[in-house]
């Protein structure tokens, strides 16, 4: 474990150097988020920070490589994941520079998993009825559906300064957790590329969060996202390859299903997000990828609460689907919930009493108002 708290440090201590200078390359490429109807934001931002992480990713990997556990985990599966990345940044950088149609940057997310599937790695089995072996065709067909989902789930979510970045170190941590645990459990190796790759990622997120909070310097842009969204469905994709379920879980279906089903539970906030907004806008019959401000976070704000507020709110609803989905391979499904209720009923007392004092200040506001009248 002390390997991988190091890897993490490293990676944000890179990712926090590497941002001020990518914030300045972003600004002279014109790489910019430039103030729109549907955004929050009240000023031209740079974009691209999705290259401060890919630079942090690749320069942790280089430093950690001979230590002795970690160093296990290198692996052709490992290249492959990060070749994937640096495809999926490059289809991100581009969008955010020269904004790219909906069908480009799906065509290059499809090519990313591309790679995956090159370097083996799919998605091989699923528990339906106990276990079943899926035929070549079928594993690769859901491998890239599932790298797309993911991938367009977290770039959905990226609408309030520090969001997206913020859910997505919740998500890589409860995943770090399972396949760390799930290791020392059933005696696996400790070293392993899911473990290593989500160790970086939330040190990436947390160097890049002090850039990203409001009022927020840089974004992630697609180039962030887009490599975020790549990494932790591969990590998923990667640790179910490792795992032989029929063997290790012949009486037990729940462990062997989680490294698939945990990034749709940890990642539940904007997978739901997704959803609703592809719904919404097709039942007006637009694009699913036609932009609009009915986003969940938009909704939050409309009902009183402030950027940081709605980002606490959606990092506890995160949170508290992530702990539990991860908890219930090693502890009583009791436990489980219980930690999940205890966050709910948190970020409902957060949403609540933002709500209140919202109503409270536009009736003062309205006193004052006819008081001035008079």
């Amino acid at each position: 474990m002390r390997e991988y708290l190091l890897t993490l440090l490293i990676a944000a201590v890179l990712t926090y150097m590497l941002t001020p200078l990518v914030r300045a390359f972003a600004l002279r490429q014109n790489a910019v988020a430039k103030v729109r109807e549907r955004d929050v934001h009240t000023e031209t931002t740079a974009r691209w920070g999705g290259v401060a992480m890919w630079l942090a990713m690749g320069l942790t990997l280089l430093i950690v490589e001979n230590l002795e556990l970690v160093g296990k985990a290198y692996s052709r599966e490992l290249l492959g994941i990060f070749l994937a990345a640096s495809f999926v940044l490059l289809i991100g950088m581009l969008d955010d520079r020269f904004e790219l149609d909906a069908v480009t940057k799906l065509a290059g997310q499809g090519l990313a998993a591309a790679i995956l599937l090159y370097f083996g790695i799919q998605i091989l089995w699923l528990p339906i009825d106990g276990i079943i072996v899926l035929p070549t065709n079928i594993g690769q067909l859901l491998t890239v559906l599932v790298v797309i989902v993911i991938i367009n789930a977290v770039n959905f979510v990226d609408g309030l300064d520090g969001l997206a970045t913020g859910i997505v170190a919740i998500s890589a941590a409860a995943f770090f957790g399972f396949s760390y645990l799930l290791a020392v459990e059933n005696g696996f190796s400790r070293a392993g590329a899911p473990s290593l790759v989500t160790a970086i990622v939330i040190g990436t997120c947390i160097g890049f969060l002090p850039h990203n909070l409001h009022p927020a310097r840089i974004f992630m842009g697609d180039s962030g996202s887009m490599f975020l969204g790549l990494v932790l469905a591969a990590a998923a994709i990667t640790l179910m390859g490792q795992i032989d379920a029929n063997a290790v879980f012949s009486e037990n279906i729940g462990p062997a299903a989680l490294p698939l089903l945990l990034p749709f539970a940890v990642l539940a906030v904007p997978l739901l997000d997704l959803g609703l907004a592809v719904l919404r806008r097709v039942l007006r019959g637009k694009s699913p990828f036609a932009p609009d401000k009915e986003h969940l976070h938009h909704k939050l704000m409309s009902w009183g609460n402030s950027q940081q507020r709605t980002n606490t709110i959606l990092y506890l609803a995160t949170a508290m689907l992530a702990l539990p989905a991860m908890l219930s391979a090693f502890i009583p499904l009791w436990g489980a919930l219980l930690v999940g209720v205890a966050l709910l009923l948190i970020a409902i007392s957060v949403t609540k009493r933002n709500v209140k004092k919202s109503k409270n200040k536009n009736r003062s506001s309205a006193a004052e108002l006819e008081r001035n009248k008079q």
